[in-house]
């Protein structure tokens, strides 16, 4: 994506000295998301980016030919991420003023020798398990002192580097569970919170020495499929289909009222299904879309807003979701693709809502699109990038045709795109040799398009295990978490959760989705599913049926799952909210609570799958069903999007308010209408039609409102001499 540097004089720049600043501290988020920042130089970066090459090829050959026990593939994906981490991150990043004479020892701000020294450290400890593997095995549950000090010295490493990498806050979180295990029969506890404390050996035993802790099942799907993924995402971005992706959005919705925004959206969705991280689904299209949305009329807040709405759910977006949808596969014990059939309906249900609400606020505010003449044409951008198609293509028919593991999936799409990124630029040069005439090719002329082809290759590698560093380090620490719960802490949080909620499953499901949102801040989307799945999905299955109130275990997790993505945004935390405000030269606080309130139409719909599974096709089997169940769904989240902001076809008397509530209700739960007024279960989607019906009546009654208080339509912004630049 090419960007052009105007002068901040220049009042119709589209890039302000401002807005490049923005733009790199977005980035520096991004960045800082995953954990490693690039702050590297000299001998340290070259021997960074042999290591994250080399932890590539090895993801790669367990994924194709290389046979390993899945405990060494945990401890070696480990080890690589602990290395990688403690040699780009430093201790502490300021510089040490004082004791000029200990400067050396005191220069926690970069890399040193101490870094050095923890990472070998990080990846001797990570590997015990491996390089003792037997001894281990035939002495569980009775450790010696060596056992001993490595496992301790696991756990403070990998705490350290998780703190480098995603900050404090799941660190403090493992270390109070920690703390926890062992004091929980002192005195001082509350009588409700009082168990058998843990001795040593059983927690060095269980967190370090078995695949109940830090070696468990998020670490396992961190190592044989989310890094696949990931790499996966790294490679398409390196290879431009970001940048293609945008532009086909605004090829299609740019010139409808608000283009820009429905293009932002279906954009970011696009972005969202190939990079799992709503920070990096922001710099690669909000750059993009943010100053396009301001340039036909969108205030700079709600221009931010949208993009952090829709990168956000870019997570729930089928077929390849946030890395925690792979880990809902293990827990569930379910194939992906069964996770990716419950989540569709949801996640298209939420970004049609989404398109709605920028159609809305396009309504208030009197905006019209781009001129379709200032875009760029359909089919030659559908041609420039066709071949991005091809990888997706293989990793859909892998995954929904043959029913191939999701590993081997991303394996054979990263083939695909592998060649891709080889050939594309030599085919581009010879494309264009033809169109200016030119009868012979010389291979010379091939040798620096194919090199520049390797040069991506190489470098998308490296991005990519570089980008995996942080969910490496979230898997692992939040196993901790996992493995105390494990401990006997599970069933206590159960009682503690019935006694809170009283046995009612609404208020259960509100303290889970509160806690999640909580816990969240501080936390990526990953560690928050973990922490919140072990701690709440098993309470609130098993609650549920004490009170004889069935609760899917896939509604459960995904529950959880969402909560912890709407994390990503919620205020004053949310660090998706910082990304789009820098972009969009807003204020970041504004900017989060806008992207919130836009966000609330994704927070019901976990509310509502848990009461009708039937949203996340459970016990569906019907094409026609589950197409009339997402329709209707639409129309309920369309009504709510309108209650909440306050628009319909004009702005809503206050009286409209709960009709449309009531509409939305009637769309997402025909079961409990229908029981209601009496008819059989076989017939509860005749309800739908009381609730077209309510929605029908409050479209008629607005409409006079709407002819009289029309607001006067902006004149169509002209991109022209801009737009070419945009979208390059």
């Amino acid at each position: 994506m090419e960007k052009v540097k105007k002068s901040s004089k220049d009042p119709k720049a589209p890039y302000e000295d401002n807005n490049i600043k923005g733009v790199e501290y977005a980035k520096e988020l991004a960045e800082a998301e995953h954990g490693l920042q690039g702050e590297a130089t000299g001998i340290t970066a070259s021997l960074t980016m042999v290591v994250a090459i080399t932890w590539s090829l090895f993801q790669l050959s367990i994924a194709s030919w290389l046979l390993l026990d899945t405990v060494f593939i945990r401890a070696i994906h480990l080890a690589f991420g602990m290395v990688l981490i403690f040699l780009n991150i430093p201790m502490f990043k300021f510089t040490p003023t004082w004791r000029p004479d200990l400067r050396f020892f005191l220069a926690m701000h970069r890399v040193t020798i101490l870094d050095y020294i923890l990472g070998i450290l990080g990846a001797l400890t990570s590997l015990y398990i491996f390089l003792d593997y037997y001894g281990i095995s035939m002495r569980y549950g009775n450790p010696t002192t060596r056992d001993l000090v490595m496992g301790l010295m696991l756990v403070l490493l990998l705490l350290e580097a998780t703190r480098r990498v995603i900050g404090p806050a799941l660190p403090l979180i493992a270390l109070m569970f920690v703390v926890y295990s062992f004091c929980s029969e002192m005195d001082f506890m509350p009588d409700v919170l009082m168990q058998k404390a843990v001795s040593l050996n059983r927690f060095v035993g269980q967190i370090t020495m078995s695949t109940e802790g830090i070696y468990g099942i998020p670490l396992d799907v961190s190592a044989t499929i989310v890094f696949l993924f990931v790499l996966f995402g790294t490679m398409l971005e390196k290879a431009g289909a970001g940048n293609f992706f945008i532009r086909i959005a605004l090829c299609l919705l740019g010139s409808f009222k608000g283009g820009p925004a429905k293009a932002a959206i279906l954009g970011s969705g696009l972005t969202g299904m190939v990079s799992g991280s709503s920070i990096a689904n922001i710099v690669t299209t909000g750059t993009f879309t943010i100053p396009l949305m301001k340039k036909v009329g969108y205030p700079a807040t709600k221009a931010g807003a949208i993009e952090v709405a829709a990168s956000t759910d870019g997570q729930l977006a089928p077929p390849i979701m946030g890395a925690a949808a792979f880990i809902i596969a293990e827990y569930v014990n379910v194939p992906y693709i069964e996770v990716v059939k419950a989540a569709a309906i949801p996640a298209f249900v939420s970004y049609a809502a989404l398109i709605y609400i920028s159609h809305i606020e396009a309504c208030k505010l009197g905006l019209e699109g781009i001129p379709r003449k200032e875009l760029p044409k359909f089919f030659p951008t559908l041609l420039s990038g066709l071949h991005f198609l091809l990888p997706l293509a293989m990793l859909l028919w892998e995954l929904i045709v043959t029913r191939h593991s999701p590993e081997l999936a991303a394996f054979r799409a990263i083939m695909v795109l592998s060649v891709i990124m080889l050939v594309q630029h030599p085919i581009l040069t010879i494309s264009k040799c033809i169109r200016q005439g030119e009868s012979g090719i010389a291979l010379k002329a091939l040798k620096e398009p194919f090199v520049l082809g390797c040069k991506e290759l190489i470098v998308s590698l490296a991005d990519g295990a570089r980008n995996m560093a942080g969910v490496a380090m979230a898997t692992a620490a939040a196993g901790i978490i996992v493995g105390i719960v494990a401990l006997g802490l599970g069933g206590l949080i159960t009682q503690v959760i019935d006694v809170l909620s009283g046995g009612n499953i609404f208020l259960m499901l509100v303290i889970t989705a509160f806690a999640s949102l909580l816990i969240g801040m501080g936390l990526p989307t990953t560690a928050t599913y973990i922490v919140m799945a072990s701690l709440t999905a098993p309470a609130i299955v098993h609650i549920g049926g004490l009170h004889n109130f069935i609760v899917p275990l896939m509604s459960a997790h995904l529950f959880c799952f969402y909560f912890g993505i709407l994390a990503d945004d919620t205020p004053p935390v949310g660090l998706a909210a910082y990304a789009a405000a820098a972009i969009a030269e807003a204020d970041p606080i504004k900017t989060g609570l806008q992207g919130f309130m836009y966000d609330i139409r994704t927070a019901i719909l976990p509310f509502m799958f848990v009461f009708n599974t039937e949203l996340i096709l459970f016990g569906v089997t019907s094409w026609t069903q589950g197409l009339l169940i997402f329709a209707m769904a639409c129309v309920g989240n369309f009504a709510f999007a309108s209650a909440t902001q306050g628009w319909f076809i004009t702005r809503n008397k206050f009286w409209e308010i709960p009709l449309l509530l009531c509409v939305t209700y009637i769309m997402m739960q025909p079961q409990y209408v229908a029981e209601y007024i009496g008819l059989p279960h076989d017939l509860r989607y005749l309800s739908y039609l009381i609730g077209l019906a309510l929605w029908g009546l409050i479209w008629l009654g607005q409409r006079p409102r709407a002819a009289k208080d029309k607001l006067v339509s902006r004149p169509r912004p002209s991109l022209q001499g801009q737009g070419d630049t945009l979208w390059q």
